[in-house]
């Protein structure tokens, strides 16, 4: 059966959408395309969603993915991004949180899980 949903928009809201959109673009190299008059929309390698439950206010976070989370931090830095360190470290994955030029966060993550987007496109290989 065909699935219902295509893939997923996510919204990014910045006191400074033109630095943010220039760091998507220049610094974490996306492709995007433009909707009209200069309104970028990026592309996004594969994704994936996980439900957590909460007792605290409901809320959702964007995690991008890497597949060593040293790697990239040292490649990040290296292009001026500040990022927090040290990482957590969890069960599921190693984690830290990108500064964007707007001053939002969004969080880098390296998962020690099995990977959904790699499931539905043929393979279970775990990372980590």
């Amino acid at each position: 059966m065909k699935p219902l949903i295509s893939g997923a928009h996510v919204m990014i809201y910045s006191h400074d959408a033109e630095a943010d959109r220039a760091f998507f673009t220049g610094v974490l190299g996306l492709d995007s395309i433009d909707s009209g008059g200069g309104w970028l929309i990026f592309a996004l390698p594969p994704a994936e969603v996980a439900i957590h439950p909460t007792e605290d206010k409901v809320h959702h976070e964007l995690y991008l993915l890497c597949e060593d989370i040293d790697a990239t931090a040292k490649e990040l830095e290296r292009r001026g991004v500040p990022l927090k360190r040290p990482f957590d470290e969890a069960r599921w994955g190693r984690v830290t949180e990108i500064t964007l030029p707007g001053g939002g966060q969004i969080g880098l993550y390296q998962p020690k899980h099995p990977l959904a987007h790699s499931k539905a496109a043929g393979s279970s290989k775990a990372t980590g």
